[in-house]
């Protein structure tokens, strides 16, 4: 049993998050409850009756988050001042200062075990939110104008390897970084119109804007609104101090548009194209020798 600093700790999040709508049941041990019916947990007891799907647990024990994870439970893992040796290496999440744990953070971390998107945020007139496998589709659509792929790469020829590439992507990027490329869509009517956000790009220290609003729908200032925002948010929450971008030089209006931004023209760089050729093999580079480059100016933002 927890102390009582702890207890109070834990009261008091269950009170915010009650307060904010959540459904939220504190679950402790009676006494002489620490093993029920033989070797049957007390915890399994309490849960016999509650779809594992439908619940997030948050839980200062490993063994308990062990048990509940091979059960199908989705769990988070909780340190406080009297349990700082748990381990809780099989949990995707472990949360600190648990009466400093803010509503999103639950919602998120339940949304990632249920493969639920992120939304990230919302402009005037969109919403940007992480890309689904079923948003793959969509993007054939804005992909197969010839101007969206003058000044940047397309998608893989067959959609079952961009479709297994957007899988990968979703655990490996997303569910590492917390971040990545996402989709736009527009409020109004729900379609999607394009995609932006951060990446990585090997080579350089400095995190990536990228963003591409399909052909129907530009100059209509979907771009700049979008990553206006999308900048905000990198430095926020995200915490980034610099940001850049890459253009290809002929690009006259993307060049246009990040100065608008406030992107600053450093230089002209190389960058590779078929990082993964032209099918997806399971993330399997290209070999060097067959690797394409092409030119672009390299432009950098400090927010």
């Amino acid at each position: 049993m927890p102390g009582e600093g702890v207890r109070e700790k834990i009261n008091s999040a269950v009170e915010y998050l009650t307060e904010e709508g959540l459904r939220c049941d504190l679950l402790m041990p009676e006494e002489d409850e620490q093993w029920i019916e033989g070797l049957t947990p007390w915890y399994i007891s309490r849960l016999e009756d509650r779809r594992s799907g439908d619940l997030l647990i948050v839980s200062d024990s490993t063994q308990m988050a062990d048990d509940l994870i091979e059960r199908g439970y989705y769990v988070v893992g909780i340190w406080h001042d009297e349990n700082r040796s748990e381990s809780f290496a099989g949990l995707k999440y472990v949360f600190t200062d648990i009466e400093e744990i803010a509503r999103d953070s639950y919602e998120k971390a339940y949304q990632r075990y249920a493969q639920l998107p992120w939304e990230i945020l919302r402009t005037e007139r969109c919403i940007i939110r992480e890309t689904t496998v079923e948003d793959v589709d969509e993007f054939y659509k804005i992909y197969a104008d010839p101007e969206m792929t003058r000044y940047m790469e397309g998608l893989f020829k067959n959609p079952e390897d961009e479709k297994k590439y957007t899988r990968d992507y979703i655990e490996k990027v997303y569910g590492l970084l917390g971040f990545g490329t996402w989709t736009v869509i527009r409020k109004e009517d729900g379609r999607i119109i394009g995609r932006a956000g951060f990446s990585v790009r090997n080579g350089f220290d400095d995190i990536e804007l990228g963003f591409l609003i399909g052909t129907e729908f530009q100059r209509e200032g979907y771009a700049y609104e979008v990553c206006s925002a999308i900048l905000d948010y990198g430095k926020q929450v995200l915490q980034f101090d610099k940001v850049q971008t890459f253009v290809k030089a002929e690009n006259l209006v993307s060049i246009h548009l990040c100065e608008k931004l406030g992107f600053e023209i450093l230089e002209e760089v190389d960058i590779e194209e078929n990082i993964y050729g032209e099918e997806y093999h399971d993330g399997v580079k290209v070999a060097p020798s067959e690797a394409k480059f092409g030119k672009y100016i390299r432009m950098v933002l400090a927010i």
